[in-house]
């Protein structure tokens, strides 16, 4: 759904990763990169998200949703002990509890008897503050359609959650509002079942530039992105770079002004950027003030330039919308985008495989691949649910250590750059799932499968990535395995990063 600074309400429509944002590089023509912040800003694609009216700090609601009355938790049974144990050793146990705990085995699938012991198992859990498998038994009704349970479930975790909490409150906040969600619309109907107030494109602008700050996420993308297209042309004196999402256009500053430094004089360069309507509200207009920034930067650093707007959806490219020239270096860059390409699970026509089918008819000199590496495409409810949470918590830990706990914006970030995708992954099915992430080795399969081979990452690269987290917290990882690199929390992938030819 388009959105509009004159309307100020609308339906809510899950908000997208975060598309462009500034990107920090410099690049020579050995490809060495040092990091600075580009002259021009990226505002979010994302259209629409939770608003601090929807849910507020230390409470937890959905707007179309009536909580059943809150449940008196009975005393502790010295009985229990025993067999709490061996449900605790169950769960405690993980992936082997998401494919194997059966909630319906605890009370049935039509009604719950809040005096028989498996119930006061549950509760005891729930006191216990053990938010993690009260979500998973809460996920796993669900996945059952056992609605009486999880309606239980979901108004006893409630005191659990709390948008200003520990990560994980936050994060259950939001996970409980995609159940909540999944309920009450069966994902059918979810632009419908939540309505919100949308940011201002600035405010958007703000929050997205403070997670782009707070965590090193997205300039490692961009970074080792840039790196692998000025190695891959660093000879050509006519590239063309197709960008699927262009947004801002900010990726590109640093590239341009590395160009202008060139031995000799500097290449032309023509840009092709693609995108869709939900991005102009966060640019405040059309494709065309992508185009007039990149222009008046390149005409400073005396870069001959062209730029070609493309207002269309990358499941809807043709081959004729390109306009690829012979002689010139093509580089095509796809940076967290491919994941909404909907594929052979949601569309006959495969839209996913059929564009990389369609880029490498090109021969283009190289193709850079930026993902979130979680595995939630094709993942049946539980197990999706299961890899979510893993995954958002390491990114919500991840922001603990840059921003504050009281830091006045970081619930806007949170709500408006990452609840968005949280909700969309657990309510929605079919066209309606935007957020559909692969691990590298499936986007592995489809890029040989279409006719591709790796494209090596430059060393130098990968040097200035690990320069680049010296700024961050310790607990960032960078790990370079199978071709590709990898940046993560600790001992969860969280963004890979490779090239194709």
């Amino acid at each position: 759904m388009k959105t509009s600074n004159s309307s100020p309400t609308h339906y809510w429509k899950p908000t997208q990763p975060m598309d462009r944002n500034q990107y920090a590089g410099d690049v020579s023509q050995e490809t060495q990169f040092s990091v600075q912040t580009p002259e021009i800003a990226h505002n979010s694609s994302s259209s629409a998200s939770f608003s601090p009216d929807a849910i507020q700090p230390d409470r937890y609601l959905s707007p179309d949703y009536t909580y059943p009355p809150a449940v008196d938790f009975e005393e502790h049974v010295d009985d229990l002990q025993i067999k709490l144990s061996e449900i605790k050793t169950i769960l405690e146990t993980d992936q082997d509890f998401a494919d194997s705990f059966d909630v319906s085995s605890f009370w049935g699938t039509d009604e719950v008897n809040p005096n028989n012991e498996e119930y006061r198992i549950m509760e005891d859990i729930v006191a216990r503050g053990d938010l993690k498998q009260g979500l998973l038994a809460c996920a796993k009704a669900v996945a059952d359609n056992n609605t009486t349970t999880a309606e239980l479930l979901i108004s006893m975790l409630r005191p659990l959650v709390s948008v200003s909490g520990e990560p994980v409150q936050r994060l259950g906040a939001y996970m409980l509002e995609g159940l909540v969600a999944r309920l009450s619309s069966s994902g059918s109907f979810i632009y419908k079942a939540l309505k919100c107030k949308e940011p201002t494109s600035s405010e958007l602008f703000s929050y997205m530039f403070l997670l782009y700050e707070a965590c090193p996420y997205f300039k490692f993308g961009y970074l080792s992105a840039n790196g692998a297209i000025a190695e891959a042309t660093k000879n050509e004196d006519h590239i063309h770079i197709i960008d699927f999402q262009i947004a801002q256009g900010g990726q590109w500053v640093t590239l341009i002004q590395a160009l202008a430094a060139r031995p000799g004089g500097p290449p032309s360069l023509r840009i092709s950027g693609i995108d869709d309507s939900r991005n102009a509200f966060a640019r405040g207009g059309g494709l065309n003030i992508v185009g007039e920034r990149l222009a008046k930067l390149a005409e400073s650093c005396k870069v001959p330039f062209e730029f070609h707007p493309l207002l269309v959806s990358g499941s809807d490219i043709e081959i004729d919308h390109l306009k690829v020239q012979p002689g010139e270096a093509l580089a095509v860059n796809c940076a967290f985008v491919l994941h909404h390409i909907p594929d052979e699970s949601v569309d006959p026509m495969n839209h996913r495989d059929r564009l990389l089918r369609l880029i490498k008819s090109l021969s283009p000199k190289v193709v850079t691949l930026v993902e979130q590496e979680a595995n939630v495409n094709t993942a049946k409810f539980f197990r999706r649910f299961n890899e979510t949470f893993s995954y958002y918590l390491a990114m919500f830990e991840s922001i603990d250590a840059t921003l504050p706990r009281d830091h006045k914006e970081r619930i806007n970030i949170e709500q408006h750059c990452l609840a968005g995708e949280i909700v969309n992954i657990l309510a929605c099915e079919g066209v309606e799932r935007e957020e559909r992430h692969e691990v590298l080795a499936k986007w592995k399969s489809r890029f040989t499968m279409a006719g591709f081979s790796p494209y090596p990452l430059s060393t130098y690269v990968n040097a200035t990535i690990k320069t680049l987290l010296e700024n961050y917290c310790d607990k960032y990882r960078l790990e370079e395995r199978d071709g590709a690199l990898f940046l993560g929390w600790m001992n969860r992938d969280l963004v890979s990063s490779c090239a194709w030819r």
